[in-house]
């Protein structure tokens, strides 16, 4: 590594430690740092959008469809897509290991997208209706969608509704194991599985067709509110316990206000896990992405930033959290193993291993590591579908993108210190000018002491702080009023909040010990200084 990463590493340490020791300097430290990531990029709203090649009123104003960083450009790409893959794919049983991540990092992080990147998925697997993929069903907020839904009539039908009393606020669950889950989605009619009629109006879970047949998997398949919650056993395991963290704050706080109806059970209780689930997202998630620094959540730094615009999803980063990477060849739940193809639309490892030894046993196993030719190849089909995606709707170039973000345009050689990243894609490509934006991203090697490479961690973070800090309950006309909006019990357990092994502890029969670890970062990670 160069001297500036020991400079960059030094520096972080010293402003870390500065920060614990005067609360003042923290504050404006941490507001210094987030401007400077959040204004790398043009502050929202964007010009273009992807319903057209040029600026339009509705590229302006409507945001079914994704917006767009950089306007349109035709490339000069290689005809054959699916030669790009080779670059991607991992020699099976060869997962190259992150040095920070484990497997709960790409956990979260995927629960953390599917709730607001929600691109529109084509009905069939034809050129022709790509793009659909230009489009989006996305609220454009981080609001937990995945639990409550996307509508409100989604969320009504995952709750109770009840004034009866130990129920106001609570979201359906079913007991399993003295364990709370979501209820199952579908049941047997006629020897066929069927949405319950109270469900329907929740969206389908997508591939679920891909099951059909599958008795094992189908009946297992639980009630949530995003149709991507079911996508795999860690998704599941996420949303179950933001639904247990509901639960359990609706029953504080109705035991705290019991002159209160449900409705304002329901809806103080969704404020409050809301707002500790964006307090992950920056104070664990982005401390883990970030090479040393550490931010603390601070919603003032947006009530006057000039990035303070309404959220608005664009294309690119649709794009840049495709982390297939992360995920190794086998994970283990429990006492078992499964290959990537076999927890696709599975809950039985989850039901299996319950989730407190579910969190410990993903805390626990490394992650795979972010570049080329390390995905593997049950997810390779999502790289291809990802190229396609860019293709269709005319991203610039990643060089392109690299200068948009104050990076240095690169030649071939210098995108990889691997040889074969660097051969492959000069004689893809031929000219550096015309890589595609997302072969680019996961070509580069992984920043120092981050798990992601530089132009994606400097977009993720673009992104992370410009939509989570403009929160509506992070206004300055909501947030002061604390007790007001989340009560005395949510308000706490915001403040007592730190991480996901805090929300895992409050939630299972069984306190975690010391020694049952619960994290993002690998337990063995040291900075690296050199």
């Amino acid at each position: 590594m160069k001297l500036s990463t020991f400079i960059e590493t030094l520096v972080a340490t010293i402003v870390n430690k500065i920060s614990e020791i005067s609360p003042f300097l923290r504050k404006l430290i941490n507001k210094l740092a987030t401007n400077k990531a959040v204004n790398v990029c043009r502050r929202r709203p964007h010009p273009w959008s992807t319903v057209h090649d040029y600026v339009s009123w509705t590229s302006l104003t409507n945001k079914q469809w994704s917006a767009r960083h950089l306007p349109a450009k035709v490339l000069n790409l290689p005809k054959d897509e699916t030669a790009i893959l080779a670059l991607f794919r991992r020699e099976s049983g060869k997962t190259r290991l992150c040095p920070k991540s484990t497997c709960l990092f790409p956990t979260f992080a995927q629960y953390l997208t599917d709730g607001f990147i929600r691109t529109r998925m084509p009905n069939t697997s034809n050129h022709e209706d790509d793009a659909v993929r230009k489009q989006n069903t996305s609220n454009h907020e981080i609001d937990l969608s995945p639990l409550y839904g996307r509508t409100q009539a989604q969320t009504i039908a995952l709750r109770y509704l009840s004034e009866a009393q130990g129920m106001k606020g609570k979201l359906k669950f079913q007991k399993i194991k003295d364990e709370e889950y979501a209820p199952f989605l579908y049941e047997e009619f006629s020897n066929e599985y069927q949405i319950k009629d109270e469900f329907k109006i929740l969206d389908v879970p997508l591939g679920i067709d891909s099951i059909r047949n599958d008795k094992e998997k189908i009946s297992r398949i639980f009630a949530f509110g995003g149709d991507r919650a079911n996508a795999s056993p860690q998704i599941a395991l996420m949303n179950t316990l933001f639904l247990r963290e509901h639960n359990r704050l609706a029953s504080k706080i109705e035991e705290a206000h019991p002159d209160w109806d449900d409705e304002r059970v329901f809806e103080t209780a969704r404020n409050t896990n809301i707002v500790l689930f964006i307090k992950i997202v920056i104070e664990e998630y982005i401390n883990h992405i970030s090479p040393i620094f550490k931010f603390h959540i601070d919603p003032s730094i947006a009530w006057e930033a000039s990035w303070n615009k309404p959220n608005w999803i664009t294309t690119e980063f649709s794009l840049l959290y495709r982390w297939h990477m992360l995920i190794p060849d086998v994970m283990r739940w429990g006492k078992q193993e499964y290959s990537v193809g076999n927890i696709i639309l599975n809950n039985a490892p989850l039901l299996d291993t319950g989730l407190k030894q579910s969190f410990i046993d993903m805390s626990t196993q490394v992650a795979g590591q972010i570049g080329a030719f390390n995905t593997a190849q049950a997810l390779v089909r999502l790289e291809e579908n990802a190229i396609r995606q860019g293709r269709t709707c005319k991203l610039a170039s990643y060089n392109d993108y690299r200068e948009y973000v104050g990076l240095a345009r690169l030649s071939f050689e210098n995108i990889s210190k691997n040889h074969s990243v660097t051969d492959f894609l000069e004689k893809a490509y031929h000219d550096v000018n015309d890589i595609e934006f997302y072969v680019g991203l996961f070509s580069e090697d992984v920043a120092p002491n981050s798990p992601l490479p530089g132009l994606l961690r400097k977009m993720v973070a673009v992104d992370a702080f410009s939509q989570a800090l403009t929160n509506p309950l992070f206004s300055e006309h909501v947030w002061p009023q604390g007790q007001e909006v989340f009560s005395k019990t949510g308000w706490e357990a915001i403040n007592q909040t730190n991480g996901l092994r805090d929300v895992v502890n409050r939630n299972c029969a069984a306190q975690l010990s010391d020694s049952e670890f619960i994290g993002m970062t690998r337990q063995d990670w040291r900075p690296q200084w050199f």
